[in-house]
C-alpha cells in the first residue's frame, strides 16, 4: 500500500526533476558538469532522497549518468545520438504539421512568427542560448498546432539534446546560421500548404545534420 509519505517524496522528487532539466536547459550545469546531492539539497531545502530520485529519472531521460562512487554528472551525448534525434523529429513534426496546418489560426501564426523575430534578434545579439530557447519555442508551437498531447510528450523527450547539447557543446554553433535555417519554415507556413510545410521541415533537418556531422567533434574520453 502507497502511503502519504512515499506520495509527497515522490511529488517532491518530480519537482526537483524538473528544476534540475531546467537548470541543464539553462546551461546552469553544462555537458559533463557534476550535480551534487547535498548541494541541490540544500538549495532546495529537502532530504537527498527526492534529489537522488530525481537523478534516477534524470538518468532514465539520457540526460544525467551515475556512476558508482562518482555521482551524477550532465551526459554529453555522441554525434551519432544527435543525428538520431533530428531524423525523429523531422518525423514528429512532418506528423504535427500534418494534423495541425489546416487548423492553424492567424493567432498561431503570429505566435510562431513573433518566436521567429525573437530568435533573430537574439542572433544579432549573439547569445547563442537565447538563440537556442527560441529555437526550440519556435518547433515547440509547430508542435502544438496538432494538439496531440502524446506527440508533444515524445516530442519534449528530446528536448535536452536538441537545445542544449548543441548549444553548448557544438564547438563552432553559428547563431545567426540556427537563426536563418527558420526561413523556409516560416514562409511556407504562411502559405498553409501542409505539403510544402512538411517538405521545409524535412530540409531543415537535413542541413542541420550535414551541419552537425561536420562540425562535431568528440570530446577527449574523461579517466
Amino acid at each position: 500500500m502507497t502511503t502519504d509519505s512515499s506520495i509527497e517524496r515522490s511529488v517532491l522528487a518530480d519537482q526537483v526533476k524538473d528544476r534540475l532539466l531546467q537548470d541543464i536547459l539553462s546551461g546552469r550545469y553544462a555537458p559533463d558538469s557534476r550535480i551534487v546531492e547535498t548541494r541541490v539539497a540544500k538549495e532546495v531545502g529537502t532530504s537527498q532522497a527526492p534529489v537522488r530520485e530525481a537523478l534516477r529519472g534524470l538518468e532514465a531521460l539520457g540526460v544525467v549518468e551515475i556512476l558508482p562512487f562518482r555521482g551524477a554528472r550532465v551526459r554529453r551525448p555522441s554525434a551519432t545520438e544527435l543525428l538520431e534525434g533530428y531524423a525523429v523529429r523531422a518525423e514528429l513534426e512532418s506528423l504535427a504539421v500534418r494534423l495541425g496546418i489546416p487548423a492553424m489560426t492567424d493567432a498561431d501564426l503570429a505566435e510562431i512568427e513573433e518566436l521567429h523575430q525573437a530568435m533573430q534578434a537574439a542572433a544579432k545579439l549573439g547569445d547563442r542560448h537565447e538563440v537556442a530557447v527560441r529555437d526550440a519555442a519556435f518547433h515547440a508551437r509547430i508542435v502544438q498546432l496538432a494538439h496531440n498531447g502524446t506527440l508533444e510528450r515524445v516530442w519534449r523527450s528530446l528536448e535536452p539534446f536538441s537545445r542544449t547539447y548543441i548549444t553548448l557543446a557544438s564547438p563552432s554553433a553559428d547563431e545567426q546560421w540556427t537563426a536563418d535555417l527558420h526561413w523556409p519554415i516560416l514562409r511556407a507556413l504562411r502559405e498553409r500548404d501542409v505539403v510544402q510545410v512538411e517538405q521545409a521541415l524535412r530540409h531543415h533537418f537535413l542541413l542541420a545534420s550535414e551541419h552537425l556531422a561536420a562540425d562535431w567533434r568528440e570530446p577527449q574520453k574523461r579517466d
